[in-house]
């Protein structure tokens, strides 16, 4: 019998799944790391080898800008590169529309907070970590208000403490 972090959780972030920890993520929020991969591996990689090379053509390295700014750029866009294939390694990629309307806030859930003191509502849907954008309506699982909703059903009261 597993333990209870051990469970695969559509109500949490992030859960344990044999030793490692796994983050939840929408199947669309995998598709947009897949596609920023592949255009940093595919588009801005070669550039910055070919910008490079162009600079180190310049002359003398020790004072070269533009050898010195490729380099850097190279160095961040291979640190996002990893960041993204380790956020992908360690995702569990659900579909949120497989999953049953039961009432309850899950992972996934699309729901309408009322301010019962303003009477002011907004519609946010609870996705991953790499997937949170509060313009879009979008927040984290792992965010004070994703969990203080979670596991909660329709028509539940829930204070929300928030930082300022």
């Amino acid at each position: 019998m597993r333990s209870r972090e051990d469970r695969t959780s559509l109500a949490g972030s992030p859960c344990r799944i044999e030793g490692m920890i796994k983050y939840p993520m929408t199947v669309q929020g995998a598709r947009a790391l897949e596609e920023e991969l592949t255009h940093l591996t595919k588009v801005i990689r070669p550039k910055l080898s070919q910008d490079i090379g162009t600079a180190r053509e310049l002359g003398d390295l020790k004072e070269n800008a533009e050898y010195h700014a490729a380099r850097e750029q190279q160095g961040m866009v291979e640190a996002r590169i990893r960041d993204i294939e380790g956020r992908m390694q360690n995702a569990v990629v659900i579909d949120v529309t497989t999953i049953p309307h039961t009432g309850k806030v899950i992972f996934g859930t699309t729901v309408e907070i009322a301010n019962v003191e303003t009477d002011e509502s907004v519609v946010y849907q609870i996705v991953g970590e790499d997937e949170a954008d509060i313009k879009k309506g979008k927040i984290s699982v792992g965010s004070p208000i994703a969990r203080a909703l979670i596991a909660k059903e329709e028509g539940d009261v829930v204070v929300v403490k928030t930082p300022s």
